[in-house]
């Protein structure tokens, strides 16, 4: 049993440190590419959860196949505090993403975004003007909304309202249904005398590819509405490798009594 347990541990740990060494490749490949706010933006932590992955993973191996129990120690340590953070996390996003969704028109193919909807956390992450900057630069470099006009014809308008749009090029590329602007493109829309200015997204309209509706905020919504799925998906993994990290935790904490007895 002793032998047992602390081998599982070696064993699973030197899967983690392998899985670790793509994570920091990667890390540094984004780092060395980066043209644009939103990848300068993920490579310090990819690389930074890429090491942390690897030192963990090295304390694990080390702590269990050499059986160094203070080395242990601290890795079950780790452990047990990855597990209450990824725990957290896992709660903290369900709680954030309960509310808002996208509203349904009539005759339409895609759904409107209202910023009010969502989860008032998330609402303060995009309403800093600083936050904003970066993520409509971001927003602005990946060309959503030239996708639009990349077909060999012209879309004609009732073609459009019948197109499944996503999230972000209906609150970003297009203005809100309550503008009741004319339709020339999918990116070219004009004020008609029936207007409406009481939606302040429609003042924030501008034919303009670099403006469009990236500032209004019903593009804001339509990201919280992408963060909102995604994150979603990312707690559902969180539980999958919560039940893993438990499953190592334990069999690490019978590795660590198992060398306590054996130094009696």
């Amino acid at each position: 049993m002793v032998r047992f347990s602390n081998s599982l541990v070696g064993i699973l740990n030197i899967i983690t440190l392998l899985l670790s060494i793509p994570i920091i490749v990667a890390g540094i490949w984004l780092s060395r590419q980066a043209s644009s706010e939103c990848e300068r933006f993920l490579d310090t932590p990819v690389i930074i959860l890429g090491v942390f992955i690897l030192a963990v993973s090295l304390a694990g191996i080390v702590g269990s196949c050499c059986r160094v129990s203070w080395l242990l120690w601290v890795y079950l340590l780790v452990m047990f505090l990855l597990i209450l953070l990824l725990l957290s996390f896992t709660i903290f996003a369900f709680v954030v993403t309960n509310k808002g969704a996208g509203e349904a028109l009539s005759g339409r193919g895609y759904k409107e975004y209202r910023l009010g909807d969502y989860s008032n956390w998330l609402q303060k992450r995009v309403r800093s003007d600083e936050n904003w900057r970066k993520i409509r630069s971001c927003l602005q470099d990946s060309k959503i909304c030239q996708r639009l006009l990349d077909t060999e014809s012209p879309t004609d308008v009732q073609d459009f309202y019948r197109e499944h749009l996503s999230a972000l090029q209906s609150g970003c590329c297009k203005p809100s249904n309550d503008c009741n602007f004319q339709y020339i493109s999918p990116t070219n829309w004009t004020r008609t005398s029936a207007s409406s200015s009481a939606n302040p997204d429609c003042s924030a309209w501008n034919n303009e590819p670099n403006t469009l509706c990236y500032n209004c905020n019903s593009c804001k919504a339509g990201l919280l509405d992408n963060i909102r799925s995604d994150w979603k998906k990312v707690a559902i993994i969180n539980i999958i490798i919560l039940v893993f990290l438990v499953i190592v935790y334990s069999v690490g904490c019978c590795a660590f009594r198992n060398n306590r007895d054996g130094w009696k």
